[in-house]
This record gives C-alpha cells, sequence and structure tokens, in this order.
C-alpha cells in the first residue's frame, strides 16, 4: 500500500539548521583601527617567475600570491627584479611625481569652483605610471578613470588636459565629456567611459582585430575590483580566452570601490586574479605600490601577448589614499586610520627609497624636482586657465553641439540646427555660431 508523505510549513526541513544569508562587513568602520590583516604578505623576491610561454595551467600559484620586488630596505630582489637602468627608474619617479603634483593642483581647482569634478590617483601612481613604461608606445591603452598617469608617462601635454578637465574653449572634446574623461588618439589612450568595465570588451576587441590583421600591437585595459561584477568583465575574459586575443587585462584592487569595501566585489571568497583560473588565463597577483614589480610583470604579460600566448589577468593590490573623488567623503564608510595603515606603504616614497639606495639618487635632488614639477604644473594651469574654466560663459559656439556626432548631419538635426539659429539671433542674443562659418548639415 503507498503512503504519502504531507510536507508544510510546520513540518518541512524541521530537522535542518535554519538558512542564513552571508552580508559582507568591512574590516573597520569610521571610528575603529584599521585592519589590514586579511591581506597575506609574502617577503620580497620570493615568488618564482615562470617563463613567458608557460601554459597557463601550470600558474596557477601565482593568483594566490603577491609578486614584489622592492624590499624593506629598498632593495630590488627575486627573480622579478627587470633590472631597470637608474635612468629609467628616474624616469619613472619623476613621472609618479608630476601625477601627483598634477592630482594637487586639479583637485584644489575644483575645489575653488574652476571645474565640476574631479579623481585624484593617490597612492596608485605605481600601477599606471609603470605599466606604461614597460609597454610599447604604440601599445593600445584603455583606462579606466583613475589612469592619468598613463598619459602623463607618454608625455601628452599637461594643457591638453586640463583644457578637458576646465571644459573651456581649447578642450578637444568641446566640453562634452566628464572632467578627466580623455580621449587622446595620437597618445593610444581610448576615449574613457563613466559606464563601468566598458573598456575591457573595447580593448579584447581591438587586440583580436590587431591580430586578425597581423599587426605587432597588443592592447591593456584597466578596470576597479568593483567592476569585476559587471557583466562586461566576464564577457571580455570569454572573448579573450577563446581567441587568445593579445591583451593585458588589469583589476586595481584599491580596497574600495566608491562606498563599498572590495567584499562585495568578491574579494572574501578568493583573490581578483583568480577569477583568471576559470577562463583558462595567466594570471598574476602583483604588488601594485612597487613600482619594480608592475613593470616586471606588465612586462612579462606583453611579452606573452606579443608571441601569441594569449591574454594576462593581473590584479593590483593597492589602496586609493583619498576619496573616490571630489564628490565623495571616505570618512563616512571607512577608518581615517587605513590611508596612514595600508601595509605596502607608498609607491613614491618606495620607489625614490630604491634609488637612493643605488645611491642615484638623494633627498635634495628629490625636492628639486618636486619643486621643478609643481612649477611646471602651475605654469600649465594658468595657460590652460587663460582658455577659460567651467562656468564663467559659453566656452564653446552653441551649435558646436551639432557637430562630431555624424559624418554627415541628418535632416532632423540641420533642421534643429536652423531652428534653434533663428530663434537665438530673434532674441537679439550674443553670438553663438562658431567662428567658422558653414552651412547648416555640412
Amino acid at each position: 500500500m503507498e503512503t504519502t508523505r504531507e510536507a508544510g510549513p510546520a513540518t518541512y526541513g524541521a530537522n535542518h539548521p535554519r538558512l542564513a544569508l552571508h552580508v559582507p562587513q568591512p574590516p573597520a568602520r569610521p571610528g575603529e583601527p584599521a585592519d589590514f590583516s586579511g591581506i597575506p604578505i609574502p617577503p620580497a623576491g620570493v615568488v618564482d617567475r615562470p617563463p613567458t610561454d608557460a601554459a597557463a595551467d601550470t600558474l596557477r600559484d601565482l593568483p594566490y600570491t603577491l609578486i614584489r620586488v622592492l624590499d624593506d630596505k629598498g632593495e630590488a630582489v627575486g627573480a622579478w627584479n627587470p633590472g631597470l637602468s637608474e635612468e629609467v627608474l628616474r624616469a619613472m619617479l619623476r613621472a609618479m611625481v608630476l601625477t601627483r603634483a598634477f592630482d594637487d593642483r586639479m583637485f584644489r581647482a575644483q575645489r575653488q569652483g574652476k571645474t565640476s569634478f574631479y579623481m585624484k590617483s593617490l597612492g596608485e601612481e605605481a600601477v599606471s605610471i609603470a605599466a606604461a613604461f614597460a609597454l610599447d608606445d604604440a601599445d593600445m591603452l584603455f583606462p579606466s578613470y583613475r589612469q592619468q598617469g598613463l598619459l602623463i608617462a607618454r608625455n601628452w601635454d599637461l594643457v591638453d588636459m586640463m583644457n578637458q578637465i576646465f571644459s573651456n574653449r581649447a578642450d578637444r572634446m568641446k566640453g562634452r565629456q566628464l572632467p578627466i574623461m580623455y580621449s587622446v588618439k595620437k597618445a593610444g589612450f581610448f576615449s574613457i567611459s563613466g559606464n563601468l568595465a566598458t573598456q575591457y570588451p573595447q580593448a579584447v576587441g581591438w587586440a583580436m582585430a590587431s591580430a586578425a590583421r597581423g599587426d605587432t600591437r597588443i592592447a591593456a585595459s584597466w578596470l576597479g575590483e568593483g567592476s569585476t561584477a559587471e557583466g562586461d568583465f566576464h564577457s571580455a575574459c570569454t572573448f579573450a580566452s577563446v581567441y587568445r586575443a593579445p591583451v593585458i587585462l588589469n583589476v586595481v584592487n584599491n580596497q574600495w570601490a566608491i562606498s563599498s569595501f572590495s567584499g562585495f566585489a568578491g574579494a572574501e571568497a578568493t583573490t581578483f586574479a583568480a577569477r583568471g583560473l576559470g577562463y583558462g588565463m595567466a594570471s598574476l597577483r602583483v604588488d601594485g605600490n612597487d613600482a619594480l614589480a608592475v613593470y616586471a610583470a606588465t612586462r612579462w604579460a606583453a611579452e606573452r601577448a606579443r608571441t601569441n600566448m594569449g591574454p594576462t589577468l593581473i590584479e593590483h593590490v593597492t589602496y586609493r589614499a583619498e576619496g573616490h573623488s571630489t564628490s565623495d567623503d571616505p570618512g563616512a564608510y571607512r577608518s581615517s586610520a587605513e590611508a596612514k595603515a595600508w601595509p605596502l606603504g607608498c609607491p613614491v616614497a618606495r620607489l625614490k627609497d630604491h634609488l637612493i639606495a643605488l645611491g642615484a639618487w638623494d633627498e635634495e635632488r628629490h625636492t628639486a624636482m618636486e619643486q621643478e614639477v609643481m612649477a611646471q604644473v602651475r605654469k600649465a594651469q594658468k595657460e590652460a586657465e587663460a582658455h577659460g574654466i567651467l562656468g564663467h560663459g559659453l566656452n564653446q559656439p552653441l551649435d558646436t553641439m551639432f557637430e562630431g556626432v555624424f559624418d554627415h548631419m541628418p535632416w532632423h538635426l540641420a533642421e534643429q540646427e536652423a531652428q534653434m539659429l533663428a530663434e537665438w539671433q530673434a532674441a537679439g542674443l550674443p553670438d553663438i555660431v562658431a567662428e567658422t562659418p558653414r552651412e547648416p548639415g555640412a
């Protein structure tokens, strides 16, 4: 005789433990002491450097350690030491100091009302500067919004960058991009987008096209650890792995994504570098405040890409020392002691100490260089402000809003432009037309 089991709220699962939802919690909140005990830091020089043609499935330990070159004495040790010349080291240090000075001036300019928005890279300079030095100038860069150091390392004009920040008359973007979202084709610097992670599939697609053409150039892209939760991240990893795209995918793990800590992106479960394993990619985890380690890892990944060994995912472990942007107050969500307690130190100070340990630098020359780059930035700011600043009048002729989207303006936009100009002129308002006359729709 068959029997049936009745199940209901009172009986089903009576012997099972109650389910519980895990909600990640930061190690320290405002008013509490900083706690970075959850970040294991191996000694510098202990991680082996595999050959660049090693199969990805033989590199499974690298995402769970930390590649470090500079030790506590400022000496470069271990197999990952790139053996850079003193000249290159000094050039990297200058670019990092210049980036920091640029950030400081533009941050203050925002506070003075000269622009609407700015994002500093304080504490993360090595991530972009060292990588730029490790790549060829012809390689294509697909940055996020905190890699201004890439442009500075490629010696791009500071005045041009400031024009974009001020959205002034000389802004090549004509005020259409949010400040700091540069676009520099001549420097191989792809347009920054405020939509998180879109640059990843763009970088992979560009790299695939480069390979399909039989070119020699590779691509590199950067995003924050929080953006690894975006679908674009996973789509890019799939295409990069399947087609062995010559691309370097950088994850900048600076511990905080706006106001949520890295645990909400999965940092409690594993490292961000380990995500590459599931896609069959070579993956590295690097001390992001060690310029030599960043250079060495990027160079290794670049050689791998150039020899058709496919993509590499690099996690840079660093710390965002300032707020997410000028619109953010980090004191509302994290311990005020964190920046000073960060165990991997300051990237600028560490590279400076290394040069001093080599006998190739000293405090006097460093102070002189700081003064030199600050004067350079002040001069650039004065020149940029001569073209206007945000909020002081109409910096771009109003009719330029119809330009730069279509190769040939469609009829409905031509009608709208003509109507706008007619109404403006009928109202007796000042001239708003571009200096170079053209027919509507031309």
